[in-house]
């Protein structure tokens, strides 16, 4: 039977409580509370065919307070429907969709080559964080100096890395965002002012210009979020980046194959994907009185999608718990089989428009790890992934020690 009210719950296991709670009541959904509020919790491919429905659910009010405050920024494409979103979505799309960003894709592989190059000790999740900062501000027009990236770094790293906390992380993640939406609010109206020398066609000239179906420049702090929602999500694929080393670490067998057979390195990152928590849940509200199973819905009333149990619905995967790449060489590529990033489609559901630069940079970055690195010789550490944190990064960040 299902709890009363959830949020304690998935406090100390975000990850894996929809689906246990699932899996115990033999249903692919469940209704408790989030918050103290009405809502029906939903795991498994056909329940995620149902959530990105645009015609029963909305994503306006959608996103908890705290999430607002820290991950998203206010007004951002993330808390848009219809018309509005997909207009918007063009936008990202354009920006980060496929062939768009392969001159930051080189140019971050560059900076991690030469990364592990260099001798000495490195803690990867804090090293990929500020090579991924510096790419990124470098492509999108906002440029930083070496001084500027370590903050800078931690600034967009707390959006993502804090947002869900319930300590006094929370105050560091909403701290970032007032920062982060103020710089970027000033790179915004530099662009617009011509106060600094901004790039014609760059990210932030283009949202600096976007203008909305009404014709109308974005207001100004929307438009830093915006910003943000380029920057900060590159950032956040340190996190990917850091479960491929920590997979490889521990699945020797997997460094062997792909050693051998380096054109299964897609299927492995993408098992990578599968498999590693990222973000637990997905929420909508429902336009509309409507019904799943059992459970009523409420008109605007709150559903959770669980990210975990969807990647390992045993309808969809033979062995879901199973880490094997090889299930990618036949894959469909059904789009509700497979959402660590978002179900659906790109242009019309809010599936992250960065999920192709993710892959890029996962498989160059395989291939980089599996040269560079002697996985027989690690430094002692903790790589038990913290399945109370989001995202669920192992306790010692991931140490190399690269050799003189």
């Amino acid at each position: 039977m299902a709890p009363f009210d959830s949020t304690l719950h998935l406090r100390r296991d975000p990850y894996r409580f929809v689906g246990k709670t699932c899996a115990k009541i033999g249903s692919d959904a469940f209704k408790s509370r989030l918050m103290l509020e009405p809502t029906v919790f939903l795991s498994g491919v056909e329940a995620a065919r149902f959530f990105y429905d645009t015609t029963v659910f909305k994503r306006h009010g959608a996103a908890p307070g705290f999430l607002k405050k820290t991950l998203f920024g206010e007004g951002g494409v993330q808390g848009l429907d219809d018309a509005a979103h997909r207009h918007r979505k063009a936008l990202f799309l354009d920006l980060v969709g496929p062939g768009r960003t392969d001159d930051l894709t080189r140019q971050t592989v560059a900076a991690i080559n030469a990364l592990l190059r260099k001798p000495g000790r490195i803690v990867l999740q804090d090293a990929f964080e500020r090579i991924l900062t510096r790419s990124v501000c470098d492509w999108a027009g906002t440029p930083l100096t070496d001084g500027e990236i370590p903050a800078h770094s931690r600034m967009l790293s707390h959006l993502f890395e804090h947002a869900g906390a319930v300590d006094h992380r929370q105050l560091l993640a909403r701290w970032a965002r007032k920062r982060a939406d103020r710089w970027a609010a000033g790179r915004i109206a530099d662009a617009r002012s011509g106060r600094a020398a901004t790039r014609t066609g760059s990210v932030v000239h283009r949202i600096a210009t976007w203008r909305d179906l009404e014709g109308n420049l974005l207001d100004e702090h929307v438009a830093a979020v915006e910003l943000l929602n380029v920057l900060r999500p590159f950032v956040a694929i340190s996190a990917f980046l850091t479960f491929v080393a920590v997979t490889l670490a521990t699945r020797p067998l997997e460094v062997s194959a792909l050693r051998l057979d380096p054109a299964r390195t897609m299927w492995f990152i993408q098992e990578v994907r599968r498999t590693a928590p990222f973000f637990p849940l997905l929420a909508a509200r429902a336009r509309a009185a409507t019904q799943w199973r059992k459970h009523h819905i409420a008109a605007n009333g709150l559903v959770a999608l669980e990210i975990w149990g969807t990647n390992r619905d045993h309808t969809a995967w033979n062995d879901p718990d199973v880490f094997r790449p090889e299930r990618f060489k036949d894959w469909s590529g059904d789009p509700f089989t497979m959402v660590p990033q978002g179900g659906g489609d790109h242009a019309n559901n809010h599936r992250c428009p960065g999920e192709w630069v993710t892959q890029d940079l996962m498989v160059a970055a395989t291939r980089i790890l599996i040269e560079r690195i002697d996985w027989r010789a690690l430094p002692d550490q903790n790589l038990d992934l913290n399945m109370f944190k989001l995202p669920a990064l192992p306790k010692d960040r991931f140490i190399v020690e690269v050799p003189n």
